[in-house]
This record gives structure tokens, sequence and C-alpha cells, in this order.
């Protein structure tokens, strides 16, 4: 058994809950059969960069960090951008990113219906962090090795390798294929999952018409003009992208480095309260990785866990359903 095999089994075999009533397992938990054909190169090394950078991701990066700093400008500011701004980062960065791709998705913390499934992966594509296919590969790889050679965004790695530089590195797209047949393959059945992947930049330019056309045609005061249009979408796109971009990028950075440990994990797994409040709950890290599959991340009454509350809403409106709670782990799972 190679490294790699030895702590993906490892990882794999860690006691995690499941719901009484329920015999759901999340692909994460399911025993690894074999490593990956074409491993990842050390993290940071010069093997990870000799193929140079990832030039579709690190332009798509720059681009949008770009345009949002016209934001500074008075002129490109109007209460109605910003308004929105607000509104779609919750939307794409709680409901999209931090409900769908990561707890339902990935962990499978709650079941839904299959059209809700899609819609949250695709609301989780216009975050801008990638497809719903690749996010959840590279995020069960990352439990799967968690803080040990292989992980994709160990801070031991680097602080910035682990916020923002690991997924810069050209791979090939050998790499890639093998990432998501690997760690995602219910996602890669998924034909609709699938068309949502392939559909990733072209609706970022169908959001962006949007947000220009409301800006242009009316506003709340009464109709347009071209800059306002544009005002809608440096904010509603740009700006919201970027703030969604650094607090989700912080859970794999901070809170693996700063914060306090409730839970003896075998990572270096940390909950940071400012984390928590900025990433809608996903700062309570340390509580995640010890019961991966709890739908709830803040597990005491100070933890407050916005994108729980939308799931416990769902469940009471019959959306949802086998919610996994503190309560549903057996007595005695140590944590992870």
């Amino acid at each position: 058994m190679t490294p790699e095999s030895s702590a993906e089994h490892s990882a794999s075999a860690v006691a995690v809950p499941t719901h009484r009533k329920s015999k759901h397992k999340s692909p994460v938990e399911k025993k690894v059969r074999k490593p990956m054909e074409t491993p990842m190169p050390p993290a940071n090394s010069w093997a990870m960069w000799r193929r140079g950078l990832d030039w579709p991701v690190v332009i798509w990066i720059a681009v949008v960090h770009a345009v949002a700093l016209l934001a500074v400008m008075p002129r490109f500011f109007s209460w109605q951008a910003f308004g929105t701004c607000v509104v779609l980062a919750i939307i794409t960065g709680s409901l999209g990113v931090c409900m769908g791709y990561h707890r339902l998705l990935t962990h499978g913390s709650f079941q839904t219906y299959k059209p809700i499934k899609w819609f949250f992966a695709f609301i989780g594509g216009l975050s801008g962090e990638g497809s719903a296919v690749t996010w959840v590969a590279n995020h069960r790889k990352h439990h799967a090795y968690s803080d040990k050679e292989g992980d994709p965004h160990s801070p031991n790695d680097g602080k910035w390798w682990s916020h923002m530089f690991w997924f810069m590195p050209n791979l090939g797209q050998k790499w890639h294929h093998e990432l998501i047949t690997r760690y995602a393959p219910d996602m890669a059945k998924d034909k609709v999952m699938m068309f949502l992947h392939k559909m990733f930049l072209p609706s970022h330019f169908a959001l962006g018409g949007i947000l220009f056309a409301v800006g242009y045609f009316g506003t709340a005061l009464g109709m347009g003009t071209t800059a306002d249009g544009w005002k809608m979408v440096i904010w509603g796109l740009c700006v919201r992208m970027v703030y969604v971009f650094h607090i989700t990028w912080l859970v794999n950075s901070a809170t693996h480095l700063w914060g306090y440990r409730t839970y003896e994990t075998s990572d270096n797994s940390r909950n940071l309260w400012w984390v928590g409040l900025l990433a809608f709950g996903e700062g309570w890290h340390n509580n995640h990785h010890a019961y991966q599959r709890v739908a709830a991340q803040g597990h005491q009454w100070w933890e407050l866990d916005i994108t729980y509350w939308f799931i416990l809403a769902m469940e009471k409106v019959g959306l949802a359903w086998n919610v996994i709670r503190v309560s549903d782990i057996p007595k005695g799972t140590k944590p992870a």
C-alpha cells in the first residue's frame, strides 16, 4: 500500500455519524478502493508548478478582482448595487457554496429533491469558485488528507498556498479527470451536474447581462443609465464574488491556523469566530472536521450558523429531510 492509499484508507475508515433513520451514506465516507493513478505532486513544490499556471483560472480570478477594484470609485456606487451585492452574496455564498456545495453535495448532511440539488449546484456555481463537480471533488480530497501530505490546501504548505495559490498550478486535464472520477463519481454520473459544469463561465456572462439590464432599464427611482448598469455588474457580480471568494478561502487557511479546538481531531482545524460570522457559519471548522456529516457547524449556542438556519427552514416546509444533528452522533463516536 502506497503512502497515499494508506492515508486515504485511514481517512475513509474514521467513524462518522449516520442518521438513525437513513441508510444514506455520503460519498466521502465510502472506503477507498485505489489511489489516483496520477497523484498530486507535493504541494507548492517545483513538480507542482512545472507545467506553469492554469491560465484560465488565473485570468478569471485576476479579472474579477480588477473589476471589483472599480467599486472604490464613488461614481460606481449606488445603494441598489450595494444591496444587490449583499443579497447575492447570501444566495451564492450561504445557500450555494456553504449549504449546497458543502453540506449537501459533499457530505450529505441532509437530503432533498433532485431539482433542488441542481438548483443549489447552479447558484453555487455563480459564486465563481468553480462548478459543483470540481468543488466537491477537491473538498472530499481535503477531508481524506486533512493537513497531511496530499491535502490540496493545507497551511502546512504555506498560508497563501492554502488561501488561494493551491488552485493556480496547471496539473493537466488527465489529473482533473481522475480527480473527479475518484472523488466525485456520483456527480460525474449526473448529466445535469455535468451540464452545469460546462456552463460555469457562460452562466456568469448571463448573470452579468441580467444585472446590467436591471441597472440600465430601471432603478428604484425610475429609468437607469449605462452607468447604473455597470454599477450593478461591478457590485452584483465582481465585488460580491471577491467577498465570497475570500471568506470561503479563509476557511481553508485561517481556520487551520488560529482559533480554539473543541474536539481533538487528527488535523489542525479550529473554530474561528470572525470567520464563522463572515462565512455564514463555516468558520466553526473544528466542529465540522470532528463530525463532518452533522448539518450544524455551530455546536454551542454562541456559534452562530446562518446556513444551518436555512437548512432548518427547508426542513420545516418539507424540502429537506434526514437532517443530521449533533444528537445523531452515536455515543462513543470519536472525532475524525
